[in-house]
């Protein structure tokens, strides 16, 4: 299965309930004048961003909090990119939600959905 179908899958199915996600295209393109527009995160940002709704407990007296969250979407034998592996790091090392998925499956388990 292609990244694309793999990207589409997990973001129709995983993409409802306490989880948000959506498609981070990251590039750079000439407009009519010829000037580099970039656009995206960053580079390295992951191809899936979102939310993950969670409920905080008793010191946080019930809040409900949106942690950030990031799938890098890969088929089977792809491989990230230092920039992106070091994307899902900070992400990870902040407290959000973030990996390498290859399947629904991978990215509920990144997203602790299951």
């Amino acid at each position: 299965m292609s990244e694309q179908a793999i990207q589409q899958q997990i973001r129709l199915e995983l993409g409802v309930g306490p989880v948000r996600l959506w498609r981070n295209n990251v590039g750079a393109l000439r407009d009519e004048r010829g000037r580099l527009v970039t656009y995206g995160l960053c580079k390295g940002s992951s191809d899936l961003i979102g939310l993950r709704q969670l409920r905080i407990e008793e010191q946080h007296l019930g809040l409900e909090l949106a942690v950030f969250c990031a799938l890098e979407i890969k088929a089977a034998g792809g491989r990230p990119t230092a920039e992106q592996r070091q994307f899902l790091e900070v992400i990870r090392s902040r407290g959000g939600l973030a990996g390498v998925a290859r399947s629904v499956e991978e990215a509920r388990q990144i997203l602790r959905l299951s």
